[in-house]
Formats: structure tokens, C-alpha cells, sequence
């Protein structure tokens, strides 16, 4: 399953003005990304690129059966703190998911890295969009590069195998 299992990872915040630009390279990448036979994707639940993955398979989910979105998610209350719409949005992700998985039972230091390293330990291939180089997203590119994956960059015009 690995072998056909992609997983995001994105910052928090997208510029309102890369928006548009952002989740149309997302899914040219996830469209050829199912071409080579990727039908499982994996995201992490947070705001910002991991809604835009899991809401971008949710939609193509009409027109290409077989893919599946698995939310993999760092804790019971990893929506503690949120405002409402984003909480509400979160859910609906949550319900019309194929597979929730949780990393921890409750938040803890270290819990989304736990969260991150499962998203990268069962995928073959990582979609970021990673436009600095600190932070849980450099992180996580930073550990699927060390396993030898490849990672798709949907931050530049031509999305770059970092």
C-alpha cells in the first residue's frame, strides 16, 4: 500500500493571492500522480495546505473512483483554540473521509511530529508546499528526503522534486 500512498504537508497559510495558483498545481499533481497508480492520500488535518489537499481529493473523488483520502491526525483535540468555520470545515473533512487515523489520544509536545513522521512513513511520495525552510513543514520535507522519497513542491511555477 505504501507504494500507492502519498502524503501532504504545507504551511498553515497560503497568500490569499497564491491561492487560486496553489490548489490548481495541486491537482494537476495529485491527476498525475493517480496516472502512475497513487489512489491513497494522506493529510495531516491542520489549516491552510492540508485542508486544501483533503477538500482538492475529496472533489476529484467524482471523477477518479478509486482514490481515497486518509486524515492523519495528531490528536483528539487538535481543533482546541480554532474559530468555528474552520472547526466546522475540519469536521466535514473528517466526515467524508475514507480513513481517520490518530497518532496520539491527547496534544502532547512532539505530537505532530509524531503525526508528520506516520504521514511520511506510510506514503512513497510527498506533495509540500514548503516556501521556507523552518517550521514542521521543512521538517517533515526534511525527513521524507532523508527516507528517500520523492517530494512534489507545488510552492514554485513548476512544481520541483526537492
Amino acid at each position: 500500500m505504501r507504494n500507492q500512498t502519498c502524503c501532504f504537508t504545507g504551511h498553515r497559510r497560503i497568500p490569499a493571492e497564491d491561492y487560486a495558483t496553489i490548489s490548481e498545481r495541486l491537482e494537476q499533481i495529485i491527476r498525475e500522480l493517480y496516472r502512475q497508480g497513487i489512489i491513497y492520500y494522506g493529510a495531516g488535518g491542520a489549516l491552510g495546505f492540508d485542508a486544501l489537499a483533503a477538500d482538492t481529493v475529496l472533489r476529484l473523488r467524482k471523477e477518479l473512483p478509486e482514490i481515497r483520502l486518509i486524515l492523519v491526525l495528531p490528536c483528539l483535540n487538535q481543533t482546541k483554540g480554532w474559530a468555528q468555520k474552520d472547526v466546522e470545515h475540519y469536521d466535514d473533512i473528517k466526515k467524508r473521509a475514507d480513513k481517520v487515523v490518530y497518532t496520539s489520544r491527547e496534544y502532547a509536545p512532539g505530537c505532530m511530529h509524531k503525526r508528520n513522521q506516520h504521514l511520511v512513513d506510510y506514503s512513497s511520495v510527498c506533495v509540500a508546499y514548503l516556501t521556507h525552510a523552518s517550521g514542521g513543514t521543512a521538517y517533515t520535507v526534511g525527513y521524507a528526503r532523508e527516507q528517500g522519497m520523492r517530494v512534489v513542491n507545488v510552492a514554485f511555477s513548476r512544481p520541483s522534486v526537492v
